[in-house]
């Protein structure tokens, strides 16, 4: 199983995510309210600004300080060496 870094050495399975999205929306800040009351929130942000939220197959809402597109690009990489 590849792992992908998402951040200060937090690693993250590529087939758990369904979406990675910016938290800007505010219907992306209420799924981020809304896990962490239901106690399902991940921050491995560590207290720098979120700039992107990854939502997993679990429930799980997983908040990091790199971009959507930093994210993306990760796993793009993970996807071509495992080829």
């Amino acid at each position: 199983m590849k792992l992908v870094n998402i951040g200060f050495g937090n690693l993250i399975s590529p087939m758990r995510v369904l979406a990675i999205v910016s938290p800007e929306s505010a219907p992306i800040k209420r799924l981020g309210q809304e896990a962490r009351e239901r106690g399902v929130l991940i921050d491995a942000s560590f207290g720098r600004k979120t700039q992107s939220v990854l939502v997993l197959d679990s429930g799980h809402v997983v908040w990091s300080a790199l971009t959507c597109e930093e994210i993306g690009q990760r796993f793009e990489q993970a996807k071509d060496s495992k080829d």
